[in-house]
């Protein structure tokens, strides 16, 4: 617990100014830097070492994603073709000693992860106000926070036992019940304040799906942990972890909250 609320003393303020206030480069750097150490965590629990051409690669790469996204949008497809022509390309030239799930997770590391966080630059020069950008870090530590509590107090039966044993079904539900009730204080703040016309049933609808994303994003990269035996990715937040065992719920949560507030603008920006 005194490491939760450390963490979330230095966190949260440094979280809300890059959102909120950093020019957009300040947050693209930002990005940048989550992608790349989330992306050499998941290749050094795969490769099951600390440093390697394999780690420092697929740090690079997912810098690039993320960068490419921010610079030359248009350029993307050429930038993942050549991640995998390059990650297949050590392999060959290390005549097997790459391993084929090495390979997928600098892939997936670069790609995917890149992707994911560069959910916040799309939404960006889609024209989307930056307080929205908040919404996919309140979707995933709320559900995280609330099914934390929940389970610790009310849970009984096992959600996940061979993946994530302390997960319970109690803990799941009250997750996803505490991700509506903030996805409502959401809306009725952009409301208040920044003048938006977010009706409460889409609002509410989207919190409830991103906490069931949020809680397979969580079991997902819990999944991966287990397989390869390591009990957290890193340590960059102290007890909390590194990379992604913080933002492994907000990875799947943010393209999801992009995906439906381009699909659906009428229902959360009044037209």
């Amino acid at each position: 617990m005194k490491s939760r609320i450390l963490v979330a003393v230095i966190g949260v303020p440094v979280l809300v100014y890059v959102v909120l206030r950093a020019p957009s480069l300040v947050m693209m750097a930002a990005l940048c830097l989550l992608a790349g150490i989330g992306s050499m965590e998941l290749q050094q629990c795969v490769s099951g070492v600390k440093r390697s051409e394999l780690v420092g690669l697929s740090a690079v790469a997912a810098v690039f994603t993320v960068e490419w996204y921010y610079d030359r949008p248009e350029a993307i497809a050429l930038l993942l073709v050549l991640e995998a022509l390059i990650f297949f390309g050590c392999a060959i030239h290390k005549g097997g000693g790459v391993k084929f799930s090495q390979i997928m997770a600098g892939l997936f590391g670069s790609i995917a992860i890149g992707w994911s966080f560069s959910s916040f630059l799309r939404l960006e020069a889609a024209g989307i106000h930056r307080a929205w950008f908040l919404l996919p870090f309140i979707l995933s530590f709320a559900c995280d926070t609330f099914a934390y509590f929940a389970g610790l107090t009310l849970g009984r039966h096992k959600l996940a036992p061979k993946v994530s044993p302390k997960k319970t079904v109690e803990g799941s539900i009250g997750g996803l019940l505490g991700n509506v009730v903030c996805g409502l204080l959401f809306a009725y703040v952009m409301n208040r304040w920044f003048s938006a016309s977010i009706a409460a049933v889409p609002m509410a609808l989207l919190s409830l799906v991103c906490g069931v994303v949020a809680q397979i994003g969580d079991l997902s990269f819990s999944l991966i942990k287990r397989e390869f035996g390591i009990k957290d990715y890193g340590r960059l937040f102290l007890e909390h972890g590194g990379v992604l065992d913080r933002f492994d719920s907000v990875l799947f949560v943010a393209p999801m909250v992009e995906i439906v507030l381009t699909m659906f603008p009428s229902a959360f920006f009044g037209f």
